[in-house]
């Protein structure tokens, strides 16, 4: 019996990522996720041993290439903390928009009560957080942020950030039928990250010290 031939992990991944954003983990299925590879199920099956494995190591990938990146910026003492926001911001944006397939699957996961995700895998999930929390920490103590919690500052910085990229089929659509329209020019992804910063940056700014009258 011939030997199948190889394929990247990578490859089967990328077709895993496709099937799973467009039909939910209930509806993915193996086949069509090594039709889309273009490989035999058993080379699949040597890489990922399962469905579960394919879908947790695709999440466990972007989470750490993320927290990866943040940590980075927590940890570079030339920046001061606005510019450290603004470095994590575009992080989290690059991240997202490289890999389109994301919003799609975290929303479905986050509907679905987070039930296919194991310890390692929310352990890599929730490394993200953390090292935003790092980056906004020292701001805190030297009075340019106020005092914040860091998952809500977290999902005030990462849920218009998805909304934005898994939007765009439908703003795309939009555009594309002159009779609907939306107010104002096209929204470009400079425009709205330009927009976000400044927001996030008033947002979590301390509050002024009032002065006491005499």
């Amino acid at each position: 019996m011939p030997r199948p031939a190889r394929v990247s992990p990578e490859k089967i991944l990328a077709a895993a990522a496709a099937e799973f954003a467009e039909r939910g983990y209930a509806g993915a299925r193996v086949d069509r996720i090594a039709r889309r590879a273009r490989v035999n199920k058993a080379m699949l099956y040597y890489h990922f041993a399962s469905k579960q494995g394919l879908y947790r190591t695709l999440l466990r990938q972007v989470f750490g290439a993320i927290a990866t990146q943040l940590q980075a910026i927590a940890a570079t003492e030339s920046l001061d903390p606005a510019a450290k926001l603004d470095a994590a911001v575009a992080t989290l944006a690059v991240h997202i928009e490289a890999h389109r397939y994301f919003p799609s699957i975290m929303l479905r996961e986050v509907a679905d009560g987070g039930t296919h995700l194991d310890a390692e895998t929310l352990a890599a999930l929730a490394a993200v957080p953390a090292a935003f929390a790092a980056i906004l920490r020292p701001g805190i103590a030297n009075g340019a942020f106020r005092e914040m919690h860091p998952i809500a500052a977290y999902f005030t910085t990462i849920a218009p950030i998805l909304m934005f990229v898994a939007s765009g089929p439908v703003r795309t659509q939009i555009v594309s039928r002159k009779h609907v329209q939306l107010p104002g020019s096209p929204l470009t992804t400079d425009a709205f990250l330009a927009d976000l910063t400044t927001s996030l940056q008033r947002a979590f700014a301390a509050a002024p010290v009032r002065q006491k009258r005499s």
